[in-house]
């Protein structure tokens, strides 16, 4: 199967952490077909967990306005109490620190590991390694901190021939297993566009999916897709938020549609100039009725 990623995290096969399910031998796609069900059954059997909503994934197609629905929900948690960290773990959209207002980006984690061809993290890099990793393990060169609202990124492709996403996966899929959170703590990670980040069980350690849904078939047909890789993958919270509205009709079409494919909506931001001109700009979203709606929409999402 050429260079192989197991959505299992396992690094080599007969790990700890590796099920025997056949993937990394497969040849045929009968083989590829009849391991992904193993998968899937062995991740239906063991759920993450489904307490108190602490580790959001959001997800949805590209241009959806996924970023723009992280920062206004950000914002809104903190003005609630909570500190929130934000991860970037879209290696392509380069402005979500611009929306939430910070006027630079971290160093990425990605920078760890760059510096070695192996791939494994060298000196200085301990806190990767252990077990449970705490905000405060994380170092200051690596994370923003600014009123309650933390911010880091995994690292962006930006030269050509710079190779693919994988170990961007690796990295955000381990960090997030290992992350502990206090109470009103939360985490909200920016998932790149499309499912592809579910092939590499990226969010297998959330314990909720937020698909962003904008008025069009390819994006309602994602959100059903989102779904049943979430569930997929024993992630039995999924919400989806619809964004961009231009009218009332359009939103109970969207919902019309959603309901069939199961899906629960937890609130509508309809098309707001200033909201729009804002992402354009790469300012953040200020105050709006989007805003303050949102304040709403996370409180319904908390409330499990």
């Amino acid at each position: 199967m050429g260079l192989f990623h197991c959505p299992m995290g396992a690094p080599f096969y007969d790990d700890d952490a590796c099920i025997d399910c056949g993937l990394c031998s497969a040849t045929t796609r009968e083989e590829m077909v009849a391991a992904s069900s193993k998968i899937r059954a062995y991740l239906r059997s063991h759920p993450a967990r489904q307490g108190a909503v602490s580790k959001i994934a959001v997800a949805g197609k590209g241009g959806t306005g996924k970023s723009t629905i992280v920062a206004l929900m950000a914002n809104a948690l903190v003005r609630d109490g909570y500190s929130v960290l934000v991860l970037d773990a879209d290696e392509s959209n380069p402005g979500l620190h611009r929306l939430l207002g910070f006027s630079k980006e971290p160093i990425p984690l990605m920078a760890l590991l760059e510096r070695f061809s192996s791939g494994e993290p060298g000196h200085g890099t301990e806190w990767l390694k252990r077990e449970q990793i705490a905000g405060g393990d994380i170092p200051s060169e690596y994370i923003l901190d600014e009123n309650g609202l933390r911010f880091l990124m995994v690292g962006k492709i930006v030269d050509p021939f710079q190779g693919c996403a994988c170990s961007m996966a690796d990295v955000t899929r381990d960090f997030v297993a290992k992350l502990a959170l206090k109470d009103k703590e939360l985490i909200l990670i920016d998932m790149e566009a499309g499912v592809e980040s579910f092939g590499r069980g990226m969010e297998r350690s959330v314990d909720t999916v937020l698909v962003v849904v904008e008025p069009s078939f390819e994006s309602l047909a994602l959100a059903e897709k989102v779904s049943y890789m979430a569930e997929g993958m024993g992630i039995q919270r999924v919400r989806a938020i619809l964004n961009k509205v231009p009218s009332e009709e359009v939103r109970q079409k969207m919902l019309d549609e959603l309901n069939k494919r199961n899906i629960k909506i937890i609130g509508t931001i309809f098309f707001d100039r200033a909201l729009f001109e804002a992402g354009f700009e790469g300012k953040p979203p200020g105050d709006s009725k989007a805003a303050e709606d949102m304040k709403m929409f996370t409180r319904q999402l908390l409330d499990k």
